[in-house]
């Protein structure tokens, strides 16, 4: 089965660095809220649990979580993590998104 969102390994082990240092679970939990200049806008963040109604995706011992509400937005989507040039950052690569901001934290459908 496919899972219906993913975290690539690099995102991963960010999750899991990040995590450490602040002395929390690996939990990254991606949501989708209106606003942003093209619409809608990801959130992301650490969390302690996973309430019953997330989808759980796990990878190399962390957990990507997301509502079912915002599931319907990113459904096949990659969370990643890049560093290059112009610093480092969570991207997440939509295939439900039209469009998007330049710096890729807004999208529209």
């Amino acid at each position: 089965m496919i899972d219906p969102i993913q975290l690539t390994p690099s995102a991963a082990a960010r999750v899991a660095a990040i995590a450490q240092r602040q002395g929390k679970p690996a939990i990254l939990r991606l949501s989708v809220e209106g606003g942003g200049c093209s619409g809608f806008q990801y959130r992301y963040g650490l969390a302690d649990t996973v309430e019953a109604d997330d989808v759980r995706v796990d990878t190399d011992g962390v957990a990507l979580v997301v509502d079912p509400v915002s599931l319907d937005l990113v459904r096949g989507a990659a969370v990643d993590f890049v560093e290059d040039l112009g610093g480092a950052a969570f991207r997440i690569v939509n295939p439900n998104a039209a469009s998007g901001c330049g710096c890729g934290a807004s999208f529209s459908v």
